[in-house]
């Protein structure tokens, strides 16, 4: 089964990715905007927790986010007859597929809406802001990447390059917070500078 695009005209390909990367760029400046205007709520609730409790359940959830976004590449891999041996798709794999992503996308949502309750957009500390600008990027991607979707007028590259950014970001943002909590406060190379920001 296959999933390859046509080649369409260079004019159509390129309004879609345009628009795409339009509501990337508007999503991405609207929470930054948003988060960094915002007055940090430090007694923000995530489910009914606080403080410590909070944290350690929003790193739980940020890996089973991990786990889902490790699971729609190994979808999308296979829809596209990228896995080695695998030659068959069944039916179901593709709508698993958009199931994940939606099931992905709804348990990100409270991990950022405390984030941007409890600490907003903070630049303060090379871990703080890396998470930051990644939670940005995050929702950004995935608006360009609903639009991509659901255009037929894409060169081939565009939709794994635009899965490829959500894994990636997705990667970062764990690693930023979920790996920092379960490692003891620190990760390699971003543990300098404002240890007292306790972003998830």
């Amino acid at each position: 089964m296959s999933h390859a695009r046509p080649v369409l005209r260079r004019p159509e390909a390129g309004l879609a990715l345009a628009l795409a990367f339009v509501a990337a760029a508007a999503v991405f400046v609207a929470i930054f905007l948003f988060g960094r205007a915002n007055t940090p709520d430090y007694t923000a609730t995530l489910f009914g927790r606080a403080d410590a409790d909070a944290l350690r359940l929003k790193a739980w959830l940020a890996t089973g986010v991990l786990g889902l976004a490790a699971l729609q590449l190994l979808l999308a891999l296979w829809m596209y007859g990228r896995l080695p041996g695998v030659r068959r798709v069944p039916g179901p794999v593709p709508i698993t597929h958009r199931i994940v992503g939606v099931v992905l996308f709804a348990l990100s949502v409270p991990i950022a809406v405390h984030c941007v309750r409890a600490y907003g957009v903070q630049l303060t500390g090379s871990r703080v802001a890396v998470h930051s600008i990644a939670g940005c990027f995050f929702y950004g991607a995935f608006a360009a990447k609903v639009l991509l979707v659901r255009s037929r007028r894409l060169p081939g590259w565009a939709l794994p390059l635009a899965g490829g950014a959500l894994l990636v970001a997705v990667v970062v943002l764990w690693y930023t917070s979920a790996l920092w909590h379960f490692n003891g406060d620190t990760v390699p190379v971003l543990s300098f500078g404002h240890h007292h920001l306790p972003l998830g």
